[in-house]
């Protein structure tokens, strides 16, 4: 596999970062992940639209403008023989002497690493995930911005770790006043009596690109969404839950805590979405 490293793509042994890198250092950076379909990247200006607005908020300049970025993303997966693949765009502060001043760096570091994948399996999408609630919380807007897709992923690190000793596929971390907010790696989404409920995003959550996409189809096919407050039991009590990401779409979930979700199967609202879902995907890249 070849990797764009610092204005040149370089064997996966030879993609190395200086141990001064402020993002090996401290995780100041940030990223984007994008899935790409048949060779095409799905929602490739929103992702790259909010890794400019994380660049912003954290005073990092990009290395290039947006359409050069999206050309070298393209370009990673041609020199890769990628047709369907993850690519994850990585700016970081870049080296500089050890220490907290931004102006320590000078030069921004540009990583863009690709992998190929085909989806989740089936068998996933045909039994479901169990989840788990975990007792780290997610960190409030006024204390780190949500809206900033860092580097620094303990948060979340620190919920995947509670939810696989849980036996879970994926721990959903609460904000601080009890609300549910997002999983790990994932966004929330509940069903009760044919309508659709998310966490609202000013609860704290990173607002997921394929999050946004489902809250749009969902509307096309006349389901109800509401973006709320919801507690723990909300979920419990939920006729169907489903979690979303880039790479698993739209994914069900079937146990909360060992509680059973519904039937505690895959419910008819994921599936008709996930449908939904994946005809956008095919008439946005064209295959």
């Amino acid at each position: 596999m070849r990797i764009y490293l610092d204005r040149k793509f370089v064997a996966e042994k030879k993609a190395v970062v200086s141990v001064f890198d402020h993002g090996f250092l401290y995780g100041d950076g940030i990223f984007e992940t994008l899935r790409a379909y048949d060779g095409r990247l799905f929602r490739v200006d929103e992702h790259l639209a909010r890794l400019k607005e994380s660049a912003k908020r954290l005073k990092i300049a990009l290395p290039y403008a947006l359409p050069v970025l999206r050309r070298l993303m393209f370009q990673t997966l041609a020199i890769n023989h990628l047709r369907n693949a993850l690519i994850r765009i990585a700016v970081s502060r870049g080296a500089g002497p050890i220490g907290l001043d931004p102006d320590l760096c000078r030069k921004p570091m540009l990583v863009i690493t690709p992998r190929a994948f085909n989806g989740c399996s089936p068998e996933q999408y045909r039994k479901g995930l169990k989840v788990a609630i975990v007792s780290v919380r997610r960190i409030p807007s006024k204390a780190l911005d949500s809206r900033i897709k860092s580097m620094n992923f303990l948060n979340n690190i620190l919920a995947k770790i509670q939810a696989k000793e849980n036996h879970s596929d994926e721990g959903l971390m609460l904000t601080l006043d009890g609300y549910l907010s997002e999983g790990s790696v994932s966004n929330l989404f509940l069903v009760k009596g044919r309508r659709l409920y998310t966490p609202a995003a000013n609860l704290g959550i990173l607002v997921g690109i394929t999050r946004q996409a489902v809250i749009g189809l969902s509307k096309k096919v006349r389901i109800p969404v509401r973006e709320a407050q919801l507690k723990p039991s909300d979920l419990y009590k939920a006729d169907e839950c489903f979690l979303t990401n880039t790479s698993m779409e739209i994914m069900p979930v079937v146990r909360a805590d060992g509680i059973k979700i519904g039937d505690g199967k895959p419910g008819p609202v994921a599936r008709l979405l996930h449908e939904a879902y994946r005809e956008r995907v095919r008439l946005e890249c064209r295959f």
